[in-house]
C-alpha cells in the first residue's frame, strides 16, 4: 500500500492518516492493480472520501502526542541501520511499533467517540456511516470543521 502524507499545522489530519481508521477505510476504497489485485492508495478515493474525525484541542493534541512518538521512534531506527527501510520495519512489525500504533489508533478512537475494541468490519461500518453523513450535510450547505 503506498501512503500519502497530508501537510498541516494540526496534528489530527496528517496523524490520522497512519492510523488503523484509515487503513481500513483506504484498503476499503482503493484501487487494485497486478496478478496480485495490490492495492493502490490513491487521494480521490481513499483520502479525499476518508471522514476525518472532529476532535477537541485535548484529543487533537493526544493524536499530535501519539503520531509524533510513532514518527520519532521510526526515524530513530531508521537512522540507526542503514539497511533497514520502512517497508522492511513494517514487514516485521516489532512489538514496539505495534505499541506505539495502539497507541495513535486509541486516541483516533477518542476523538471519533468510538470504543478501542471496535472490529475492523464495525470500524468501517461506522467511517461509512459518518462519510454519508457528512456528504448529506454538504449537500444541504452545512460545512463541517476538519
Amino acid at each position: 500500500m503506498f501512503l500519502l502524507s497530508q501537510g498541516s499545522n494540526k496534528g489530527a489530519s496528517p496523524a490520522g492518516t497512519h492510523s488503523r481508521a484509515h487503513e481500513v477505510w483506504s484498503l476499503a476504497t482503493c484501487a487494485r492493480q497486478g496478478k496480485g489485485n495490490d492495492p493502490v492508495y490513491t487521494p480521490t478515493t481513499c483520502f479525499e472520501t476518508f471522514p476525518f474525525p472532529q476532535p477537541t484541542d485535548d484529543q487533537r493534541e493526544a493524536i499530535g502526542q501519539a503520531a509524533k512518538a510513532l514518527h520519532e521512534a521510526r526515524r530513530s531506527r531508521l537512522d540507526a541501520d542503514p539497511k533497514l527501510t520502512l517497508t522492511k520495519l513494517y514487514n516485521n512489525k516489532p512489538t514496539w511499533l505495534q505499541n506505539l500504533h495502539a497507541d495513535l489508533d486509541r486516541a483516533v478512537l477518542d476523538a471519533y467517540g468510538w470504543p478501542h475494541d471496535v472490529s475492523d468490519e464495525g470500524l468501517l461500518e461506522r467511517l461509512l456511516e459518518l462519510n454519508l453523513k457528512r456528504a448529506a450535510d454538504e449537500d444541504a450547505g452545512i460545512l463541517v470543521r476538519p
